[in-house]
């Protein structure tokens, strides 16, 4: 362990735990300001008090005693806002997607990914023991060449809104593919949710492919500001995965109040519209930032701008956090050797000021 550890330090790619209580938050995925919303504070203790004698745990998984109607009721209200027939809620997006991956792949299908898709679907897919494959990024002539190349059951995965990149998916291109090579798309939607899309319900929706996918994945840790996530998708998908998806069959049930915040948090997004506001805000960032830099195009939150090399962007990262800003590099391996970049998540809450002085520093110092 320690040898691994010295050659991680060695190549300026050693992770470390901080704690922020000062900067200015340009790094997190609470894009709506609902983690810190006190509106949504109260939400959620009035949904609370309307339920005076809830257990403060679940008890057990969702089998044995960890279920109820309210989180039945909760499955299918949300799985109505996002035009699907079913979902099934797991306690965090790590474990939907490897519940989800690793249940429905089976020895001998093929799932053909984008190559910067999520860790948590690369894992849930090396438990299934299915062939895996990569296309480049967005690229749709080299996935057709892998679907020709399939064989079994073929799915394919992508997201929606790309968490280091912030561009989008060619969704309707990809539906068309599936369809053709008879494939089932799989979509998360982690980065898209909240934030894009009719009553902020993400991309499938936006482009009409609510029936054309297969399954979705959909987190509440990042825009909604709360914890857990779902699968939505048919009635026999989710009866499927209650059978089969280890993560939600071994595992305690989040407690009521997790899922009390959920509902209070689909309320708000409902209630607000927030998306022309957060639009406005990336509008000024790209504006700001000289056209020289590397920003990846991108209309989402996620803001990423290439510098290369593990040491220079973790230099560049570390002056711009001693400027007051809580910018944070990605590096290699967690991106391509060559990609390194600074991240950045525009919020509600990032005033203009704030975002004006983000993109004066970021100029002055590449």
């Amino acid at each position: 362990m320690q040898e691994r550890l010295r050659e991680r330090s060695k190549s300026k790619a050693l992770r470390e735990l901080q704690v922020n209580t000062s900067r200015i938050d340009f790094c997190s995925n609470d894009y709506l300001g609902f983690s810190r919303s006190p509106v949504l504070k109260q939400l959620i203790s009035n949904e609370l008090k309307r339920y005076p004698d809830y257990p403060n745990g679940s008890t057990g998984s969702r089998l044995i005693s960890g279920n109820d109607r309210y989180t039945e009721q909760l499955e299918q209200e949300i799985a109505g806002l996002h035009e699907a027939q079913s979902g099934l809620l797991f306690n965090s997006g790590y474990d939907a997607n490897i519940g989800l991956f690793s249940a429905i792949l089976q020895r001998g299908d093929t799932v053909i990914t984008d190559e910067l898709i999520h860790a948590s679907i690369i894992d849930g897919i090396r438990l299934s023991h299915a062939n895996r494959f990569t296309f480049r990024h967005n690229d749709l002539t080299h996935l057709e060449d892998k679907l020709k190349a399939a064989k079994g059951n073929i799915f394919i995965a992508v997201e929606s809104i790309y968490s280091m990149d912030g561009d989008e998916a060619p969704l309707l291109e990809i539906a068309q593919l599936a369809e053709k090579y008879q494939a089932a798309l799989i979509v998360d939607e982690a980065h898209a949710t909240g934030i894009l899309g009719p009553n902020s319900c993400g991309l499938v929706q936006q482009y009409g492919l609510s029936k054309r996918i297969f399954a979705r994945v959909v987190t509440f840790g990042k825009a909604m500001g709360v914890h857990g996530a779902i699968v939505l998708g048919s009635d026999v998908l989710k009866s499927y995965l209650i059978n089969f998806a280890r993560s939600f069959i071994y595992t305690t049930a989040a407690p009521f109040y997790t899922h009390a915040a959920i509902k209070a948090a689909y309320r708000l997004l409902r209630e607000e519209n927030l998306q022309d506001v957060l639009q406005q805000k990336i509008r000024l960032f790209k504006e700001n930032i000289r056209a020289n830099i590397s920003l990846i195009p991108s209309r989402s939150a996620i803001q990423s701008i290439i510098i290369g090399g593990n040491a220079q962007t973790r230099h560049t990262a570390l002056r711009l956090q001693e400027a007051g800003f809580d910018v944070r590099a990605i590096l290699h391996p967690t991106v391509p050797e060559g990609k390194e970049r600074l991240r950045i998540c525009l919020h509600l809450f990032n005033s203009d000021t704030e975002i004006i002085s983000l993109t004066q520093a970021i100029n002055e110092l590449i």
